[in-house]
């Protein structure tokens, strides 16, 4: 809605039979003014919040459709997505409060009448790309005056007009009328075409900015104002990226945040494509201001540029037109520009003749994503195409083996994709490579480190499940006995069937004997790192136990099972020390826990579940150890374990506890 619905029918009524035919079929032809063009159905873009924004810690997606309509969902089944808010409608609402004012509040200076007053205010509310910011920490004043940390997300939706729409998504997100307007920024670009986020952080100073290309060709960055960040700082003008206007669009802007290797100071590469070029932009940071270098990479395709993509560990920029043609970009860092190398990527058989139209690289450059579909069939572009995804691996099994032995994040989660080309290999040759195996059992003797352990078990289950047969049956199928009868004609025949069906049987029975002691043989080294990286996070629970716990407290952690289940390995000396100092503590209380149905005692003899006496099963929480006595919990995204939810009157220090990933894959509890 853009005004009065009598004003807006006489403005459609007047336009379409305009004299001049310049407003005319400016009018016609515009699918949000002139509704009797039609409208398409379907997703113009989308877009992903960080990891842990909805209610039970996986992201929220910002979809707009071709009917030009922002929305927010959030899943917690598979393939059943919840609208949360619908950011359009929330938006008009706000603008016809205002009275369609710009943000001085000035008042419009004409009406709906008025051409040009029409196309501003259509203009105003349609959104043309929106991208999520990371996640940010504020000082949040309560009623009486103390102040608690609360984590915040914003959506910037670029408007048709140029305008910058902030949204503030307070996390977790839970309920659609919680969504608050956080700030509207004018850019003064008048035909925006993409947007991106610009984020710096250096020690203890952040800052962050808008990204805003241009279909006629300047690029800019726009300042952000955040209050209550802490050691946030803002930028006191816009910096221009590019300012000539050569008539060529940016699009897909992407930013990432590195190292400079040779100045060992942080900076941003910012990339983009301009047709067939790609333009970048280094930005880097120095006591003397903001340093702005940039160029462009020519030569790369004789057709546009569809789409671009970057691994950002190792920086790489990937790009594709529409051909089936994907190039490979280096960037080589000097003290003041950036060289990239341009290789040529073998492309798929799969791929040859089919039209291109995106590519997506994985987080650590393991493989990219491929969209394509049907080419040119019989000298005609087919009506109906059909979409498919191809997968390119970009590294070898033995190079992401390499990498994920050095790798700096210490984090399993977060090289997933590295790990996937590890768990083909295994499960292709039912086996872990003896090179992989002797160096990761030679680091752990080095550096006994939780991360070593974690790829260690990883190695070890998929191992098994390598060994595992896969059944060949239907087992939703109903079985059939059938009594077969042989007829022999012949007695030699038979008796040297026997012969070869004996001697089948024994060697069937023997490798399936040996593939027993095979898998019962990982089985124990499963059960061995597992259970040494349970006794770490019990002595990391205890520690927090005896740090925010007074004399004989009782709390809900399992504390005196705790104890009992780590005394009994007697050559651990930090377990030794760590019970002493709890038993102190807790005055010989030992505060068991009961089962919610029987009251009686649960035992604690399993780090992983607990029964009983009267045979009630609870599965225990991988975090805090507790039983977990309701019906509704968190797991891991790899099914590793399961977790416990904070109940409201739990202290800080034990929420802390059970916000932490799992213990044995780092994956995040949702």
């Amino acid at each position: 809605m853009v005004g009065p619905a009598e004003q807006l029918a006489q403005a459609v009524e007047t336009f379409s039979t305009h004299p001049d035919p310049t407003v005319r079929q400016v009018f016609m032809a515009d699918r949000l003014m002139n509704p009797s063009v039609g409208s398409h159905r379907g997703m113009k873009y989308a877009s992903w919040s960080p990891l842990g924004c909805d209610a039970s810690g996986r992201c929220l997606l910002a979809c707009l459709t071709l009917e030009n309509r922002l929305t927010v969902h959030n899943s917690h089944k598979h393939l059943e997505w919840n609208t949360l808010v619908d950011l359009t409608k929330k938006y008009g609402e706000r603008l016809k409060e205002r009275g369609y004012a710009k943000k001085d509040d000035g008042p419009p200076q004409a009406d709906l009448l008025d051409f040009d007053e029409l196309q501003r205010r259509f203009r105003m509310q349609t959104p043309l790309r929106m991208e999520w910011s990371s996640v940010y920490t504020i000082k949040q004043v309560q009623p009486d005056n103390t102040c608690v940390d609360e984590e915040m997300a914003l959506l910037a939706v670029l408007m048709e007009n140029g305008d910058l729409i902030l949204w503030k998504f307070v996390l977790p997100f839970v309920n659609g009328a919680d969504v608050e307007f956080y700030d509207i920024i004018e850019s003064g670009v008048t035909r925006p075409s993409d947007l991106a986020w610009w984020e710096y952080e250096s020690s203890d100073r952040r800052m962050s900015g808008l990204i805003i290309g241009s279909e006629v060709g300047p690029v800019k960055i726009m300042p952000v104002s955040l209050v209550g960040v802490k050691g946030y700082f803002t930028l006191r003008h816009p910096v221009i990226l590019w300012k000539d206007c050569d008539e060529i669009a940016v699009e897909n802007i992407r930013c990432v945040p590195m190292t400079h290797p040779i100045q060992r100071s942080r900076c941003s590469l910012i990339v983009a494509s301009r047709g067939g070029y790609v333009f970048w932009c280094l930005l880097m940071i120095s006591p003397a201001g903001l340093n702005v270098h940039n160029s462009h990479v020519a030569g790369l395709h004789s057709l546009p540029i569809v789409s671009l993509a970057i691994s950002h560990h190792g920086v790489v920029v990937y790009t594709c037109s529409m051909d089936g043609w994907i190039k490979k970009l280096t960037p080589t860092f000097t003290e003041n520009t950036v060289i990239f190398k341009q290789e040529d990527m073998v492309r798929p058989e799969t791929l040859t003749g089919r039209r291109i139209h995106g590519i997506a690289a994985s987080h650590n450059g393991a493989y990219i994503a491929i969209v394509s579909t049907q080419g040119v069939v019989g000298g005609h572009h087919p009506i109906n195409r059909t979409y498919q995804v191809h997968f390119v691996t970009l590294k070898t099994p033995e190079m992401a083996a390499e990498l994920l032995l050095k790798s700096p994040t210490q984090n399993l989660y977060q090289t997933s994709d590295l790990l996937d080309l590890i768990r083909w290999q295994i499960l292709k040759d039912k086996r872990i490579p003896a090179s992989l195996q002797a160096e990761l059992d030679q680091k752990i003797q080095e550096i006994d480190s939780p991360y070593l352990r974690r790829f260690k078990l990883f190695l070890a289950r998929i191992l098994y499940q390598s060994l595992q047969v896969p059944p060949t049956d239907n087992r939703w199928k109903p079985l059939h006995d059938e009594n077969k009868v042989f007829v022999r004609e012949e007695e030699d025949a038979g008796r040297k069937d026997g012969e070869d069906a004996s001697e089948n049987g024994e060697s069937g029975v023997k490798q399936e004997a040996e593939l027993e002691e095979q898998m019962a043989e990982v089985q124990a080294r499963i059960d061995s790192v597992e259970t040494r990286l349970m006794r770490e996070n019990m002595k990391k629970v205890l520690g927090m136990v005896y740090l925010n716990t007074w004399i004989s407290q009782n709390t809900s952690i399992p504390t005196s099972g705790l104890v009992d289940y780590l005394s009994g390995d007697a050559n651990d000396r930090d377990s030794e020390v760590l019970i002493g100092h709890i038993k102190k503590k807790m005055n010989k209380q030992t505060f068991s826990e009961r089962c919610s149905l029987c009251q009686e005692v649960l035992p604690f003899s399993d780090h992983k579940q607990t029964t009983c006496k009267n045979g009630h099963m609870w599965l225990r929480c991988v975090l805090s150890y507790q039983a977990c006595q309701t019906l509704t919990f968190r797991r891991c995204l790899l099914l590793d374990s399961i977790a416990k939810l904070p109940e409201p009157e739990d202290p800080e220090w034990i929420k802390k506890v059970l916000r932490a990933p799992c213990t044995l894959c780092d994956s995040p509890m949702i």
